[in-house]
């Protein structure tokens, strides 16, 4: 017996259980717009939708908007009456991620914010707002651990940090490599087992992005201190 692909086998996943005309246009408009193709899958897009409404998520903080696809699965899940701030460094892409998430019907519920994130973030917690529910962090590997002590301040016990593209095709094992983005995972995995607060895990992945895989962690603490 021939074994498929994992590019086949994301296909067949998603031709099966991930048809969305909204997110495929929004892939189209990158594309066209000339957004790198570095998106989450259709197959993880659906994946952190379904996470979002696991945990009953109302409100969602992104970091990396790029062109909203991943905020599209992201906004469906909170629901009309819950809110995604996410965070785009570069002006073009949030003007492309505005028009996709209002094509999709949900611009309404998203907060787009154009910047540095780490100089959005403290703004953003000056601010005081209620805490995320929800983290999703997908933006330049080398600051990942200072997107993760921001979540912290930002979320509360039981709140959901997942960060992206942690395992850089195995690089993440190499503690040798002279690669920034795959040090820098290490350094948040060594963040992660030394954070009191937080209790996580990484999952790898294959399919049409190749391998890689995602940190997962929860904040600690009873949910109701």
């Amino acid at each position: 017996m021939t074994t498929p692909g994992w590019a086949d086998v994301d296909r067949y996943i998603v031709d099966t259980l991930v048809v969305d005309e909204d997110s495929e246009a929004a892939l189209g408009a990158n594309k066209a717009a000339g957004l790198p193709s570095i998106d989450v899958s259709p197959a993880q897009g659906k994946f952190l939708h379904l996470l979002a409404r696991t945990v009953r998520a109302r409100r969602v903080l992104e970091i990396g908007t790029l062109g909203g696809y991943s905020t599209i699965w992201l906004a469906r899940a909170v629901g009309p009456k819950g809110q995604v701030v996410t965070l785009e460094f570069a002006a073009q892409h949030a003007e492309v991620a505005r028009a996709n998430l209002d094509r999709a019907g949900v611009g309404d519920r998203v907060e787009i914010r154009v910047g540095a994130a780490l100089d959005n973030l403290p703004v953003l917690a000056e601010e005081d707002p209620e805490p995320f529910d929800l983290v999703f962090i997908d933006a330049d590997k080398v600051n990942n651990s200072n997107y993760v002590l921001w979540a912290l301040r930002l979320t509360r016990p039981g709140s959901v940090i997942v960060v992206d593209n942690v395992v850089r095709g195995g690089a993440l094992a190499d503690e040798h490599s002279d690669d920034p983005n795959a040090q820098a995972c290490r350094d948040l995995l060594d963040l992660l087992a030394a954070e009191p607060s937080l209790d996580a895990t990484v999952v790898q992945t294959v399919g049409s992005k190749g391998w890689d895989g995602f940190a997962y962690a929860v904040v600690n603490g009873d949910i109701g201190d």
